[in-house]
């Protein structure tokens, strides 16, 4: 299975401007896959701001109780989930790790720095593979194709790993704006590991806050390979204050699910009928993607672009003029 092998995100704006020659304010970005609407960031104390952060501040109660983990799971606060999986390579000696196709390029790029073999897979290809392997990275659901692994399929790929040692990452960024089921509080399991974000689903990317779920011993070597405050004291704050507030999670899941539904009934109106589980984006196989891409940026309306396979990753409009600018692009 051949994997697209570059490290481009969306969101690259500046980028978009200098090639299609359109200002940065006249575009409309629907390339990243974050939530277009965030949570209500409130007033942060000034204590917050004057102090460094510490770590009985509350924030590790707060994220045990919502992803319902047990004592034995480690929970380390980190600057964003790319961050953990950047570094998770560095806590292994080389290893043969597998790693989805198509796949968010970093978790290849991170393993591969530091000289682990990586083999692209498919998720009909783990089964075959994994007795191959001592890593698998699963990336649930998938970005960007938004396919939704099982738990139970994730829990028995673990279960074949971890007689060798091994180790399973999953990747839960997105998980929060689709209906799929945790793993996070099985992570006193050896080698399973969760990362979880409050970019996607909080439309929070700026903050850079992040979680890594584990082993404890694993999660402390994370720590002081991080080194201490590596997650700042208004991160935190806003980070236990956004887990704690059920009635806007709620609130976004139904908003999230009604805006991927009618953008789900667009696209394959237009042609381009979308797959995949998440409710944050749309993903869609077709051989003419560049030239879809570049019909739409004409109009300054920015999609992220994948070669293989040939595909379009469609994030959500925001307003009713998003929708109708997007709605006119399309036909």
């Amino acid at each position: 299975m051949s994997m697209q092998a570059n490290n481009q995100h969306g969101g690259r704006l500046n980028v978009a401007v200098r090639r299609w020659g359109i200002p940065r304010h006249d575009w409309l970005d629907l390339s990243t896959g974050i939530s277009p609407w965030s949570w209500p960031v409130p007033p942060v104390p000034e204590a917050v701001w004057q102090r460094l952060p510490e770590e009985d501040d509350g924030l590790m109660t707060r994220c045990r109780s919502v992803f319902s983990l047990p004592e034995e799971v480690g929970c380390l606060p980190v600057p964003g989930s790319q961050m953990a999986l950047q570094n998770l390579p560095r806590l292994r000696s080389p290893s043969r790790v597998g790693v989805p196709a198509p796949g968010y390029a970093e978790h290849a790029l991170a393993w591969s720095r530091y000289g682990h073999q990586v083999v692209a897979l498919a998720e009909s290809e783990v089964d075959a593979a994994l007795d191959s392997l001592d890593v698998l990275v699963c990336i649930n659901p998938n970005n960007p194709t938004g396919t939704l692994i099982a738990a139970e399929t994730l829990l028995r790929w673990h279960d074949q790993l971890s007689r060798r040692g091994g180790w399973l990452v999953v990747d839960e960024a997105f998980l929060d704006a689709s209906e799929g089921a945790s793993v996070a509080a099985h992570c006193n399991r050896p080698g399973l590991l969760v990362l979880r974000s409050l970019g996607k689903f909080y439309g929070l990317a700026g903050l850079r806050a992040g979680l890594l779920l584990g082993q404890p011993a694993l999660c402390e070597q994370m720590h002081e390979l991080l080194g201490p405050w590596a997650i700042s004291h208004p991160a935190r704050y806003l980070m236990g204050a956004a887990l704690a507030d059920k009635d806007w999670q709620q609130m976004q899941k139904a908003r999230l699910r009604q805006a991927r539904q009618r953008l789900t009934v667009l696209l394959a109106e237009a042609g381009m009928p979308p797959l995949g589980a998440c409710d944050l984006f749309a993903w869609c196989p077709l051989p003419e993607a560049s030239r879809r891409m570049a019909i739409l940026a004409r109009q300054g309306i920015l999609v992220r672009e994948f070669m293989q396979p040939a595909a379009l990753r469609i994030g959500l409009p925001a307003s009713e003029d998003d929708w109708q600018r997007l709605s006119h692009a399309l036909f």
